[in-house]
């Protein structure tokens, strides 16, 4: 009888771990979210300011999380450091939120967005399969996210290699992709009048909603309303900066995990970081911040009303014309299933690590002959698939993104636990700027948090009602166990 096994095997470099970083962060937020940002706040400079604390934020995390990474080199990652921190309970919170909505909700969402982009090219994708009743609808291109997410499952269970080589392929191209959409959006831009014209009055903040009739709604936001606004809004920045923190999931297949993992997580958020804004200043380059929706053209239209949001596909007509819709669609295609790549290989590692712990499905944490957890891939694999046929993976996001940010919370803060309680543990990698870059983090997330739940009390607490969900269900599995 052949042995089974349930160590995994370290071959992952620095490279391979930065790529995962930087490929799973970069999926089709940037391409998307700033238009409603761009309704939310209605200034140029404070669009640039909340991308740059987004990103100032970030790094912070994953430079005080590489304090825990160098500690804990274990498959798992932030769920092994919650555990440590907090004990079992809080530990299994986290993997269950991640398991119901943040990891594989994403997975769907991502999924859908490139059965979507796909349609372009194949348009019978957009045609309805089937219904059920007035509400449910089932077109193609479902049929062709859970495809993908399939088949993204099977080659990860083909071994860590295969995986990375797609991984990094697909990371490069779309990081290729969008230096050139920066560089070529910025020199068109920069031989017009439309980013001066966005940084004329750049400091005039305003909310802009699409009434049911068509016609928009404009209120100017002065004083407290602003950092109200900013911080509601900044939500979906950090939703397209998320996901830095699954290279830590698989510490267990990363060569020497105490000095790679830190080195990747600065390295990935640093490099998505600047990206990141500059992409949102060719956006300011090449499209007018205020639009209307019923313009007949792609300026006319404006950063805020950029058609379906998609502000990348607008900024690439810019430069491009009609041919760019093409040529966009296919990055997205790219940039997505990348992300899903790397989603899907670090989230089967951290259900590994919970079946260790007996705190997942106990064949989870067996390895197939290519020591990968195959059987927990698969179950992440069928939830995933679920929540894309119900169609309700966009609101589990919602609630998800801000459960997500607790949890950061709680993790940066078991850096100031363990110090106390372990003083003499080995640290081979120290937070950079203890304890002011960690504090400063928990302080300024926890105000983002405080105003979602002031802003958007019914999602953020939808959030909580998942992650206490888990409670019950943590008891239930003790008690079965006894």
């Amino acid at each position: 009888m052949s042995e089974i096994k349930t160590e995994l095997k370290r071959s992952l470099g620095l490279i391979d771990a930065t790529s995962l970083v930087a490929g799973s962060m970069i999926g089709s937020g940037i391409f998307i979210v700033t238009a409603a940002m761009a309704r939310d706040i209605g200034s140029a400079a404070w669009l640039l300011i909340i991308w740059l604390v987004t990103g100032l934020i970030t790094v912070a995390a994953a430079l005080s999380y590489g304090e825990l990474a160098g500690m804990m080199p274990k498959a798992g990652g932030q769920f092994v450091y919650i555990q440590r921190a907090y004990g079992r309970l809080i530990s299994f919170l986290y993997g269950w939120t991640v398991f119901t909505v943040i990891q594989t909700g994403v997975i769907a969402a991502i999924a859908v967005t490139f059965a979507s982009y796909s349609a372009i090219f194949f348009p019978v994708l957009d045609n309805t399969l089937f219904t059920l009743g007035d509400s449910f609808v089932f077109p193609n291109s479902k049929l062709l996210a859970i495809a993908s997410i399939i088949i993204l499952t099977f080659i990860n269970t083909k071994g860590v290699e295969s995986g990375k080589l797609i991984q990094l392929i697909l990371t490069s191209a779309k990081l290729i992709a969008l230096f050139a959409l920066i560089v070529f959006g910025l020199y068109v831009g920069f031989h017009t009048d439309v980013l001066s014209n966005n940084f004329n009055n750049m400091w005039e903040a305003s909310r802009t909603v699409l009434n049911g009739d068509g016609s928009i709604t404009v209120t100017k936001l002065t004083g407290m309303a602003v950092l109200g606004a900013a911080g509601a809004t900044i939500i979906n920045s950090l939703f397209s900066s998320d996901a830095w923190n699954n290279v830590t999931f698989i510490a267990g297949e990363i060569k020497e995990p105490k000095k790679n993992i830190p080195r990747s997580l600065f390295l990935g958020t640093l490099i998505v970081t600047v990206i990141y804004i500059l992409a949102n200043l060719a956006y300011l380059a090449l499209l007018p911040m205020h639009g209307t929706p019923d313009a007949a053209g792609i300026a006319g239209n404006g950063i805020m009303f950029a058609s379906n949001d998609r502000v990348g596909a607008a900024a690439a007509g810019m430069i491009m014309g009609n041919s760019s819709v093409f040529i966009m669609a296919a990055l997205i295609m790219v940039s997505t299933f990348g992300c899903n790549s790397g989603l899907i290989l670090s989230g089967g590692r951290l259900f590994y690590a919970m079946a260790k712990d007996g705190l997942f499905f106990k064949q989870a944490k067996i390895l197939n002959k290519n020591q990968v957890p195959a059987k927990a891939l698969w179950v992440q694999c069928a939830w995933a698939c679920v929540l894309c046929v119900s169609g309700k993976f966009g609101d589990l996001l919602t609630y998800a993104t801000f459960a997500s940010l607790l949890f950061y919370i709680l993790t940066i803060f078991g850096v100031f636990i363990l110090r106390k309680r372990e003083p003499n543990a080995e640290r081979p990698y120290r937070a950079f700027g203890y304890p002011i870059v960690p504090a400063l983090y928990i302080i300024v997330t926890t105000a983002i948090c405080i105003t979602l739940l002031v802003y958007d009390t019914l999602n953020t607490g939808l959030g909580l009602g998942i992650v206490g969900l888990g409670i019950p269900v943590y008891y239930f599995m003790m008690n079965k166990k006894e």
